[in-house]
């Protein structure tokens, strides 16, 4: 069992920056492939990036592209979501989630899920 607590949300301008963290309990967590995902009301959840367990592996959804870093400490139990060059369209709930692989996450195949918090970018 893997519980997930994400933090970092809030209020920022648009071309401003802001970092969110996942804290994860239990001692598997670096066995673990992680990614991030956001939804807007009325809209599916999608998938924004994702890491490998070992943090060598990293994937990201077009749009976020070389505003927006994953990262992973397992000796801390969380991984980050350092996002930069923020817009209004990245106003959403974002979640962390945990998966068996890689690639089960970047298909959003995950068997844990955090409760979210909101980010929100004013133009």
């Amino acid at each position: 069992q893997v519980q997930l607590v994400e933090s970092g949300g809030g209020l920022v301008q648009a071309g401003g920056s802001l970092t969110l963290s996942c804290a994860a309990s239990g001692r598997t967590f670096s066995t673990y492939a992680m990614g991030w995902f956001r939804q807007v009301p009325g809209k599916e959840r999608e998938f924004v990036a994702g890491i490998s367990a070992s943090g060598v592996s990293k994937s990201y959804t077009d749009s976020v592209k070389g505003r927006i870093t994953i990262s992973r400490d397992n000796a801390k139990n969380t991984v980050y979501l350092q996002m930069n060059s923020l817009k209004p369209e990245d106003t959403a709930v974002y979640y962390c989630a945990a998966g068996r692989s890689f690639a089960a996450v970047r298909g959003g195949m995950t068997d844990y899920w955090g409760q979210g918090t909101q980010v929100t970018v004013s133009s």
